[in-house]
């Protein structure tokens, strides 16, 4: 069987420096709040290009305690609405009304499965703060119009990097600038299937803001600077020094392996030939995509995936149930998102991982060829 991703293949290649950071952690006998987690909070910001990242429990997290953080500092309020795209995981949306901030769900492109800016102005109004834009799959979504729309409106851009760590866009100067660091704050989750895996959960946020950063380090501590004095409601949510040092071993080795996957994503895209099968809408193989998840679309991608088991090769989707579905979102079941549907109804994920084999990248593209949908 050909894994979707062999997590423990993954971090076999690390295995001696991972245990090493770990036992220097447990022999340290500090495990919140101390060195390791200083250490990867500046690696993290030095790789992104920021000048704060802030280590907290999970991706989830990361996005709750921006928002937050804004509503301390008196830049939303209860009721505001953020642009948000229809088409991720629920996680980006389950930010928004946690902090009893409205969603205003928009279509994404059918190309790239992000966020269609074309479609953003029309959903601003006096209520709306800021656009989340989520790097979906691991490819960048910005473009010029994206910040001159928020520039225009005075809104903030929250990214939801959860899966897109080591992208980039190429701004007008032809400077490549790092998902994480191209809008206001940025959210990463560590989940360990990410391209940057930490062993558990885990999280951070990156920024530029320095009051924003001050705050969202409170909040994630109880909203507290200070042991025992609480300026802030705030939360438990903090990256652990266990995490943050093994994190710390594995940020050195992600280009190369976001280059592997790049490499994986390419072949795939030169040698499955399938009228029934739609690649991703990405062929400039540059920075701008991390190869998080390689999705293609069929009509009937059950069958897709049944035939591919069948062959050895296991698959996921990436997502079974769009957001605006769930039974958690009673209140969105009724909206009419016709592209987000088609996308949650067709989307299938190829194994892409760092650790695959020539054959094995070999054998999907052609099992893939060999599908007949009508047999």
């Amino acid at each position: 069987m050909i894994k979707f991703l062999d997590l423990q293949q993954i971090n076999q290649q690390y295995a001696a420096e991972l245990k090493e950071a770990a036992a220097r952690v447990i022999d340290s006998g500090w495990y919140l709040l101390g060195n390791e987690v200083k250490n990867f909070e500046h690696n993290l910001a030095a790789y992104i290009g920021t000048k704060h990242a802030i280590g907290v429990a999970n991706g989830l997290d990361a996005l709750r305690l921006v928002l937050k953080a804004y509503i301390e500092m008196g830049v939303m309020q209860e009721g505001d609405e953020i642009i948000v795209p229809a088409n991720t995981y629920i996680a980006s949306i389950l930010s928004i009304t946690d902090n009893r901030l409205k969603p205003i769900l928009v279509e994404p492109h059918i190309n790239t499965y992000n966020l269609d800016i074309d479609l953003v102005e029309n959903q601003i109004t006096e209520k709306t703060k800021a656009i989340l834009v989520v790097h979906l799959y691991g490819q960048t979504c910005w473009s010029e119009r994206l910040s001159a729309i928020a520039q225009k409106y005075h809104l903030k851009v929250i990214e939801d990097n959860a899966q897109a760590i080591g992208a980039g866009y190429a701004n007008k100067q032809n400077e490549v600038v790092r998902t994480g660091a191209l809008g206001d704050a940025a959210g990463f989750s560590f989940y360990p299937g990410k391209n940057l895996g930490a062993l558990g959960d885990s999280g951070a946020v990156t920024t530029n803001d320095d009051e924003l950063a001050v705050i969202i380090r409170a909040l994630a501590n109880y909203g507290s600077t200070q042991k025992y004095v609480n300026k802030y409601q705030g939360l438990n949510s903090r990256l652990d020094e266990i995490q943050a040092a093994l994190l710390d071993v594995k940020l050195k080795y992600i280009d190369t392996e976001n280059k592997r996957r790049t490499q994986i994503a390419q072949y795939y895209c030169d040698n499955i030939h399938h009228p029934e099968i739609i690649l991703p809408g990405y062929t400039a193989f540059s920075v701008s995509h991390a190869w998080h998840i390689f999705v293609i679309r069929t009509p009937d991608r059950n069958k897709l995936q049944i035939f591919l088991t069948e062959n050895g090769i296991q698959t996921l989707i990436h997502y079974p149930i769009p957001p605006h579905k769930q039974v958690a979102y009673k209140e969105l079941n009724g909206l009419s998102l016709p592209v987000t549907e088609q996308i949650h109804n067709e989307v299938l994920s190829l194994p892409i991982s760092p650790v695959m084999t020539e054959n094995e990248v070999k054998r999907v593209a052609e099992i893939m060829n060999l599908y007949n949908s009508q047999l």
